[in-house]
């Protein structure tokens, strides 16, 4: 009962988890709802770049590809060769979930080390990469959460739930709170990695203007860069153990 309690308590955690706020926020109110407008702006700014770019890239297909089409046949390729190492051999249908979300995460990070978001002032608040927002990062964890219980219900139907009484109904409890588990672990990463990098820069910055703060904002961005891949993996994976039903 205990665990039972714990695990209850954890999702009540999770539900409130957008009521977290670290430093100012810039709200837009759209009908009942309350929404951090600064999150909407830099996310959008992020789909238009990777819109813009595969667009720019894959206007004129040819079939010896080059430039732009080859890197992102490139990018393609390297997505497909994770989904189906963590997936199995039904990797197909989920490789513009997994990609979607490496991608996203990817352009995030980076944004917030490349762009210069300090420069456009807001009424309140600042902006910053939207993985820097907790709001961002529990959204993509509740979508891989999303996919792996459909991907799991889709292939086994009912009998999908059977998997939280093995190997022995004793680890019911625990069983179930590793699903709350999951998504609390995936969106306090990535988030608790951007918001310590960017954060970092900063001081540094503010205390050494000039040569300290550049090795440091190049690994920032390998970092970031790795946050993205670890993300998609454990998303594929979380996947792929769904759909064999082995932990």
């Amino acid at each position: 009962m205990n665990v039972l309690s714990c695990s209850i308590n954890t999702l009540k955690e999770l539900y409130d988890i957008s009521g977290v706020e670290v430093g100012q926020h810039f709200y837009w109110q759209i009908g009942g709802f309350q929404v951090h407008g600064q999150v909407l702006i830099t996310s959008w700014v992020v789909i238009a770049i990777l819109l813009g770019s595969v667009t720019i890239a894959v206007r004129n297909p040819q079939t010896i590809p080059t430039g732009g089409q080859n890197f992102f046949e490139y990018v393609l390729e390297f997505i497909r060769d994770v989904s189906k190492t963590q997936i199995g051999e039904e990797y197909g249908p989920w490789v513009p979930f997994i990609g979607t979300m490496f991608l996203f995460i990817f352009v995030s990070n980076w944004s917030g080390a490349l762009l210069p978001w300090k420069i456009i002032e807001l009424p309140r608040g600042e902006l910053a990469a939207p993985t820097n927002d907790i709001n961002t990062t529990v959204a993509l964890a509740l979508l891989t959460s999303v996919a792996y219980f459909y991907a799991g219900l889709t292939k086994k139907g009912l009998s999908y739930f059977g998997k939280y009484i093995q190997p022995t109904p004793i680890l019911l409890p625990i069983n179930i709170l590793e699903d709350f588990t999951k998504p609390l672990s995936l969106s306090f990463r990535l988030f608790g990695n951007i918001l310590a990098d960017e954060l970092v820069v900063v001081v540094l910055v503010s205390l050494v203007p000039s040569v300290v703060p550049i090795p440091v904002m190049f690994l920032g961005l390998f970092t970031s860069g790795i946050q993205a891949l670890i993300f998609a993996t454990l998303a594929a994976a979380y996947i792929g153990e769904s759909m064999e039903g082995h932990h």
